[in-house]
């Protein structure tokens, strides 16, 4: 039997086209109400040239519409909980508000995402009077939650209804259209049809160039939805080894994955904190003690994009509430030189950079696989080398081999080193180094 013939693809026939504007950049979540005492957008405008400062492109608000009253969660309920999806929290100010603030923030150059929540909505949204049949129904014909959740204060849509699909699609149009918005971090995008998302992207990449930002960690969201995703596991690695759980083989089970199973253009979000692990899980130093610098360091020479949780380049030691006013008590400290540190490095090294635009990670062998991480990302006129000792021991270690080779200089020291077989490191508890090629 003769197998029929199928023209093949070409890459640019399934992939996406990621914005220009996102080939060298790293994200920053603001927490709208939580990220200055009086808890607006016009107070956090106060904060974009420090965020310019730090060397942040894209910022991306947690969700800005109206809180759902009915089964609310604490005095001011989940931001997830959307009661109007064309609306603004009044406690974070006004549409004109927003549009202000995106307004300012273009003029810093910002990109700004709001956040999207497309699975669910609150209990009291007002499609549940206008239109209750684009909800799902559990077995007493009633409205349900999401299975196995303690999601109790919101209720699941139906993408099976294709109004509801015009409705949220158009919805989403109108923010990028008219407040500016650049592109949406999407809730629980692997809760919603793939085809949905696609639908969005097609629609908003009509209006002009987006960025869009899956809470999720599957490959087929990229092809024609989403320019990046959450390197949840790589997280978990990450918090693993800080906790003696794992060596260095739990973190090579993530970068084989992203090197096998996603497209080269695939951007994956790295993070050592976010909403979700700060609320329930404890700050970034809680989870990763003294591992926290070679973490950040770590998220940010790796593939992908780093996140900046509000907060942390503050050094922030308080978990945040969620369902209530707590806001950030700012000041200077040593992780916010950090971060700045290694965004400028970022920037100014082409291998660092993002998707395509940048280079692959590939290892470089040591005499202590279990312990050491080491590796380049060679971009043939430009070269950068990481080794990190992701143990609380000292090590000392040898070169055996890989693509990286002769003279680099250390970042940190301006010490000129080489990169060769043999080439001994010392390194302390956590310690890392960079190497550029100069």
């Amino acid at each position: 039997m003769a197998i029929p013939t199928r023209p093949r693809l070409r890459p640019s026939d399934v992939a996406l086209r990621h914005p220009e504007w996102s080939a060298a950049a790293s994200i920053y979540q603001l927490n709208t109400r939580q990220f200055t005492a009086e808890g607006t957008f016009r107070a956090a405008e106060a904060h974009l040239p420090r965020l310019a400062e730090l060397g942040v492109d894209i910022l991306w608000l947690m969700p800005v519409h109206e809180v759902g009253t009915l089964h609310r969660k604490g005095t001011l309920g989940s931001p997830y909980a959307v009661k109007d999806h064309y609306s603004v929290n009044p406690e974070l100010g006004t549409v004109a508000d927003l549009r202000h603030f995106v307004d300012a923030a273009h003029s810093h150059g910002f990109r700004v995402l709001l956040d999207w929540v497309a699975n669910h909505t609150a209990w009291d949204h007002v499609l549940v009077a206008e239109h209750p049949e684009w909800y799902l129904r559990g077995p007493d014909g009633g409205f349900v939650g999401t299975p196995w959740w303690d999601w109790d204060d919101i209720i699941d849509l139906d993408y099976d209804q294709p109004d509801l699909r015009d409705y949220m699609v158009s919805a989403m149009e109108y923010w990028v259209r008219e407040v500016g918005v650049d592109g949406y971090r999407c809730d629980v995008a692997g809760f919603v049809p793939t085809d949905f998302w696609e639908d969005v992207r097609a629609a908003l990449e009509r209006i002009r160039p987006v960025f869009l930002l899956a809470e999720w960690e599957s490959r087929e969201l990229h092809h024609r939805a989403f320019d990046m995703t959450y390197a949840w596991s790589w997280h978990e690695a990450m918090r693993r080894v800080a906790a003696g759980q794992a060596d260095v083989d739990a973190l090579r089970v993530y970068y084989a994955w992203n090197a096998k199973a996603f497209r080269r253009d695939s951007i994956r979000m790295l993070f050592v904190s976010n909403h979700d692990t700060n609320a329930w899980e404890g700050t970034a130093s809680e989870q990763f003690g003294d591992m926290l610098d070679t973490a950040v360091a770590l998220s940010v020479l790796s593939e992908g994009m780093p996140l900046i949780y509000n907060g942390q380049e503050a050094g922030y030691d308080k978990r945040l509430e969620f369902f209530e006013r707590d806001p950030i008590v700012w000041r200077d400290h040593p992780m916010g030189d950090l971060y700045r540190w290694l965004l400028a490095l970022k920037k100014a090294h082409p291998a660092l950079w993002n998707g395509t635009w940048g280079a692959p990670m590939v290892e470089l062998p040591t005499t202590d696989r279990h312990a050491v991480l080491a590796f380049v990302r060679d971009a043939g006129d430009d070269s950068v080398v990481g080794i990190f000792n992701l143990s609380p021991e000292s090590r000392t270690v040898r070169l055996l081999g890989g693509s990286a080779h002769g003279d680099h200089v250390d970042v940190s020291s301006g010490a000129t080193v080489v990169v060769a077989p043999g080439t001994r490191v010392d390194l302390d508890p956590w310690q890392y180094f960079i190497f550029v090629r100069p």
